[in-house]
């Protein structure tokens, strides 16, 4: 999309992604830009509101990140947030300082005065705090709204110019009303509506997918994945003759996973594949390799050879599709230098500079349980559309360490038995994504009355709603016990299994 209700300018924070997805699911489509976008960038956009993010830096440092001020001259709302916030109190004449007690987790917010931004929302209500700076002063114009324990000011306006600021996170499940409070500000503020859907999506794509291909063809890279999957339906929606399907086994599947995919696009879909045996290129391009971005950029180059090749054989191949998201996009950028790399997607860090192909990721604005949404209004099976998620580099990066057939063939065996148990526990359903990964460390153990010297596993399952954050899955002993006792007693070389049990942040959900 060219256009946004709300921009949000990232200075960093974890949670910045989180306000984007509780606007969206006000029916209101908010996009993150880097804190120093060029003015014109954001003015293209033509939003009806700007939100400032909270972020790592302090204002006063030398180290601080600073917006373009004529961002406050466009005569639009502005709501900062945390660092946000600050900025906007350095802006207009206040003090920011170190704060003697700094506030984290969960504080008493009391209203001290009405304002659009509170309405029908309690004047004493839980917020979510995480900041070590402090406002002491009024800015210039502003009025207080609010204060807690340890912040005089923890929200602040000038209802004249429209601008906004909150100390406190919005956009986190833990503060009381933050869903209100966004709502308020996008709709009764900034005058936005409740337009946008995955219907009004789909139809958008669809058309944009038809004009930008024309007569051209787009080969679309598929995994049997969710993401791939949807990509694929609204391509053959789009331009149905002019789509050339391609399913690369890199060697790095699960169990029977080349299988099923072949039969899940001809027999239920109804779209043609491309199947390519590359398994032995893969195997032959990691060996050695234990550094965990360069497995990722070697996977990512390998697949971009192969779909080169393949389009040779076709005519007019001038587009490569593929099913990126907006989370991918979000973990592997650095907005600015605000927020951190976290780890390269093989289908964005992980693509060669010289492309030769002309992207298509109809996906890239959205997250994960959009993308669900999305293909059930294409007509896609719920068992499908809610897979647990796999990654586009497989097993590679579920093997601590060197990848070879042998750790791959051990790592196969366990992953499909903590599924199997799963499923048949009713578990698979409730949990967001499950998975095995092979250590890189030996263990003692006992089978048998011979000691034992062999691999450790590490079951990793996750409860989450768009990948960005995850707790671990509280599954009942009794379950972990037998994913555990089949593991060691049918996995041989397996003598020693455990459970993941950190969230995201501060762990990721893959292990590299």
């Amino acid at each position: 999309m060219n256009t946004a209700d709300i921009v949000i300018l990232d200075f960093g924070s974890q949670y910045t992604q989180l306000i984007a997805r509780r606007l969206r699911e006000q029916g209101v489509y908010a996009e993150l830009l880097p804190f120093d976008s060029n003015l014109e960038i954001i003015k293209e956009k033509n939003p009806k509101g700007v939100i400032l993010s909270g972020g790592p830096a302090s204002v006063y440092a030398k180290d601080a990140y600073f917006c373009d001020d004529k961002i406050f001259d466009l005569n639009l709302p502005i709501l900062g947030i945390c660092y946000g916030m600050q900025l906007i109190a350095h802006k207009f004449g206040a003090e920011v300082v170190p704060a003697t007690q700094k506030e984290y987790g969960k504080a008493d917010l009391n209203l001290v005065k009405k304002s659009d931004l509170f309405k029908d929302i309690d004047k004493n209500q839980i917020v979510w705090m995480s900041h070590s700076d402090k406002v002491i002063n009024l800015p210039n114009g502003f009025t207080n709204l609010a204060t807690s324990q340890n912040s005089e000011f923890s929200a602040i306006c000038d209802e004249k110019r429209q601008i906004y600021a909150l100390q406190f996170h919005p956009e986190v499940a833990h503060t009381e009303f933050g869903d209100k409070i966004l709502k308020n500000f996008a709709k009764h503020i900034c005058g936005c509506e409740s337009t946008w859907n995955m219907g009004s999506f789909a139809k958008t794509q669809i058309e944009n997918l038809k004009t930008k291909i024309g007569n051209d063809k787009v080969l679309c890279a598929v995994s049997g994945g969710v993401d791939s999957s949807v990509v694929a339906a609204l391509l053959a929606h789009a331009v149905p003759q002019n789509l050339v399907v391609v399913f690369v086994d890199n060697g790095l599947l699960r169990m029977d996973e080349a299988k099923n995919v072949e039969n899940t696009f001809k027999s239920r879909l109804g779209i043609d594949i491309i199947k390519i045996d590359a398994s032995e290129i893969f195997l032959k391009r990691l060996s050695g390799i234990i550094e965990p971005e360069l497995k990722r950029k070697i996977i990512g180059n390998t697949f971009i050879e192969i779909f080169e090749e393949e389009a040779k054989k076709h005519k007019n191949v001038k587009f490569l599709a593929q099913g990126t998201l907006y989370s991918d996009v979000i973990e592997s950028s650095s907005f600015g230098g605000a927020s951190k790399t976290i780890k390269s997607h093989h289908n964005v860090g992980g693509l060669p500079e010289n492309l030769k192909f002309e992207l298509i990721e109809p996906l890239r604005e959205i997250f994960k349980d959009e993308v669900r949404a999305l293909g059930l209004e294409l007509g896609l099976s719920k068992d499908l559309v809610f897979r647990h998620p796999f990654p586009g580099p497989g097993l590679a990066i579920r093997i601590m360490g060197e990848v070879t057939s042998e750790r791959l063939e051990l790592l196969r065996k366990a992953d499909v038995i903590l599924r199997q148990e799963l499923k048949s526990s009713g578990w698979y359903d409730k949990t967001w994504q499950a998975f095995c990964v092979l250590l890189n460390v030996n263990s003692v153990g006992v089978m048998g009355d011979n000691r034992t010297y062999e691999n450790a596993v590490c079951v990793r399952v996750v409860d989450a709603s768009d990948g960005m954050t995850a707790s671990f899955s509280r599954l009942p002993y009794d379950l972990l016990e037998n994913v555990s006792r089949r593991i060691i007693n049918e996995v041989h070389g397996i003598n020693r299994v455990v459970y993941d049990i950190s969230s995201k942040p501060p762990a990721t959900i893959e292990w590299e």
